[in-house]
């Protein structure tokens, strides 16, 4: 397996036997289990769903292996394990941004987690409490309450949709 990287982008050498699969759309880290968790997050439930079902089903649980690779205020996400089904056999990879999510369960996680598959889900305006913050940064109360128009109040703000995560 050969990975190299060039100037923020990634080459992944096709000499390797190994599949990547990195249509990720970031990881998640959860602290409040007798364990931390590691949740790469999907676009899409059947994606996740098939994933599980096709590749980390038949992974042997005591050979999964996760490695952060950080590289400036980036770093990669790589995660793999040895199978029991060969032709089944995949690696998810992700260039991320340092979070303060990432910072602490790295000096959280003792050595191990458990693994949990998410989907990543916009929520709107009418989906939220009142308090919740839009991507914006502003909370809900901060944005227009007519029917057909929920952009922020804010001047210098130039959000037009109350989008959250």
């Amino acid at each position: 397996m050969y990975i190299y990287a060039e100037h923020n982008f990634v080459i992944l050498s096709s000499d390797s036997q190994v599949k990547w699969f990195d249509d990720l759309v970031g990881v998640a880290y959860r602290y409040y289990d007798l364990r931390m968790n590691v949740i790469p997050l999907f676009h899409d439930f059947k994606k996740a769903q098939l994933f599980w079902r096709e590749t980390i089903k038949w992974w042997n649980d005591h050979s999964i292996k996760i490695r952060f690779v950080e590289s400036g205020n980036t770093y990669w996400f790589i995660m793999g394990a040895e199978s029991t089904s060969r032709e089944n056999d995949r690696f998810l990879f992700k260039i991320l941004p340092i979070s303060s999510h990432y910072e602490r369960f790295k000096k959280g996680h003792e050595g191990t987690a458990y693994l949990r598959l998410g989907v990543y889900t916009k929520k709107y305006k009418k989906d939220v409490k009142n308090d919740a913050k839009c991507d914006c940064g502003h909370i809900k109360e901060d944005h227009a309450e007519e029917k057909d128009d929920d952009s922020c109040l804010f001047e210098d703000c130039d959000c037009k949709k109350f989008e959250t995560f």
